[in-house]
Formats: structure tokens, C-alpha cells, sequence
């Protein structure tokens, strides 16, 4: 949990709420139809997209109904990595 990153939990975040507003966009859905569909309230939507603040819950509620819930369980799930290479002769061989 100590790695370096140059990416803040607020550029995640800012990432993530625009990736759902063109979700919405694209599937051409007014806040008040992803309101219904979603059971996430249309003020939450606007404030969400305003603020991106929003409960982990409500996030999910809208990722499901713009999205597969699958997508985001397979950032749970352990993924199997080469090992890095520890010399330079490791990274020109």
C-alpha cells in the first residue's frame, strides 16, 4: 500500500465520476431517468457530478445500472504479475 504513485485519490475519484456522467451521456439518460433506473436519487446524481462526493453504496447503484457490476469486482480479484526485473541485464536479455 506504499507505492509510489503520482495519481491522488482525488484524480481517481475525478476519474470515476466522469467516466459515469459519459456512461449517462452516452446511454443518453437524463439524471432523473438514471434516477429511476438506478434508485439513487437525481439531486445525488447532480451533486455526484458536481462535487464527486457520494456514498461507496450509491456508487455502486449507478455503476451497476450503467455498467457490468463484473467490471469492478475484477479490480478484487488477485492478478498474477511477472516478477520486475532486478538488473539490467534481466531488462535487455
Amino acid at each position: 500500500m506504499s507505492k509510489l504513485s503520482l495519481l491522488s485519490a482525488n484524480d481517481v475519484q475525478a476519474s470515476l465520476c466522469e467516466w459515469l456522467v459519459v456512461k449517462r451521456k452516452t446511454a443518453k439518460l437524463s439524471r432523473d431517468q438514471l434516477a429511476k433506473i438506478s434508485t439513487v436519487p437525481a439531486s445525488t446524481i447532480k451533486k455526484f457530478e458536481v462535487t464527486q462526493q457520494i456514498s461507496f453504496r450509491q456508487f455502486i447503484l449507478l455503476w451497476q445500472s450503467l455498467d457490468e457490476l463484473d467490471r469492478l469486482n475484477s479490480l478484487t480479484q488477485t492478478q498474477l504479475f511477472s516478477k520486475a526485473p532486478t538488473s539490467i541485464d534481466e531488462v535487455l536479455g
